[in-house]
């Protein structure tokens, strides 16, 4: 039995009843796959169960402001995905008349799908020959097959794109594609594999030499960056001051506090008494409480936050570009990063 064959046999017997499985529908085959990027399976599913009741297809996704899709994508990170979602239904609409395409050269033609993505989305929806390859399918290619190319470097990725293309079952490319990526999830994972049951043991080059916790290789290249941000809390206890974000940092149009990025970390007074601070929210302000910095980590950075709140002491605390007053009751329904909805939730008990 050869190397699909064996996949696929495996996942037939072992798979998970995932709900975007068994259907053909471009849209919701779409919809999981953007969500599932770099999400893990258990956090996803109550994300893609909220998108379809909401939207049950393009055409009222496409129709959505950009801030309801940001306040349901909430806790995901990597919002772009979620920004981009939004451009994509609308370009479906746009330019399709509302059908989500199902092949290939048209589906990387839409905004945020890439090579993987049009590849699932059109061998799940219409069985196109196209070899999807994520993170589960290098780990699995590279121990069967001894490749011990760096799986981000270009000529890995090109490499692994052949071999991947070579074993596809083109008769089945659908099935051939969800055996080995479930493979790769459940069975050939990143740590203790369980080898002793695996079906593709004898043939696997990882395993007769002794490579399984060393492959697949990876060149180390991601800088991270450390990032202070302190938050100023101004509240009368029945509305907040709030700012919206621009396009070009990170969380894009999302809602957080005022804030006042530093090169390091200061003290709560420290901050106070600095020339930026007074010249943001004027002289007349006092501090009246502050929080613990806390740790959020993002792919290429760690931003370390700290929250101050703040009250004038006299006459009304300037604005800046971009602050908005807004009643503490609208807060559940404002798309603000994790780290600020998780303070706001547990200062108002929202």
């Amino acid at each position: 039995m050869d190397f699909s064959a064996e996949l696929v046999q495996w996942y037939q017997k072992n798979k998970r009843a995932l709900p975007w499985r068994d259907t053909a529908n471009a849209y919701v085959i779409w919809l999981s796959e953007i969500i599932l990027q770099q999400t893990r399976v258990e956090q996803g599913m109550p994300y893609f169960y909220r998108f379809l009741e909401k939207y049950p297809d393009v055409i009222s996704f496409a129709a959505a402001h950009e801030d309801e899709i940001l306040k349901l994508w909430q806790g995901l990170g990597y919002y772009s995905r979620g920004r981009n979602m939004l451009k994509t239904a609308r370009q479906v609409v746009g330019q399709y008349g509302g059908e989500f395409p199902v092949a290939y050269t048209e589906l990387i033609k839409l905004k945020g799908i890439g090579g993987y993505t049009a590849a699932a989305i059109s061998s799940f929806s219409s069985d196109e020959p196209r070899a999807v390859v994520d993170g589960n399918v290098y780990r699995v290619l590279a121990r069967y097959f001894g490749i011990e190319e760096p799986i981000n470097s270009n000529k890995g990725k090109k490499l692994f794109q052949q071999v991947a293309d070579e074993v596809l079952d083109k008769d089945h490319a659908g099935l051939h594609n969800q055996a080995v990526m479930e493979f790769g999830a459940m069975l050939c994972k990143p740590k203790n594999p369980d080898c002793a049951v695996c079906p593709l043991r004898n043939g696997c080059y990882a395993l007769q030499h002794n490579k399984v916790s060393i492959l697949p290789q990876k060149l180390k290249t991601v800088k991270i960056r450390e990032r202070f941000f302190n938050y100023f809390l101004i509240t009368d206890g029945d509305t907040l001051l709030m700012n919206k974000r621009g396009e070009e940092d990170i969380w894009a149009n999302m809602y957080d506090l005022p804030l006042i990025e530093t090169a390091g970390y200061l003290t709560p007074q420290e901050i106070m008494n600095m020339p930026a601070t007074a010249a943001a929210f004027g002289k007349n302000i006092v501090m009246v409480g502050a929080s613990r910095p806390k740790k959020h980590i993002l792919t290429h950075q760690h931003i370390h936050a700290q929250f101050i709140q703040i009250e004038p002491a006299g006459g009304e605390i300037k604005y800046q570009s971009g602050w908005l007053r807004t009643g503490i009751k609208n807060l559940k329904n404002m798309a603000m990063p994790k780290i600020i909805f998780l303070f706001l939730n547990n200062f108002f008990n929202l």
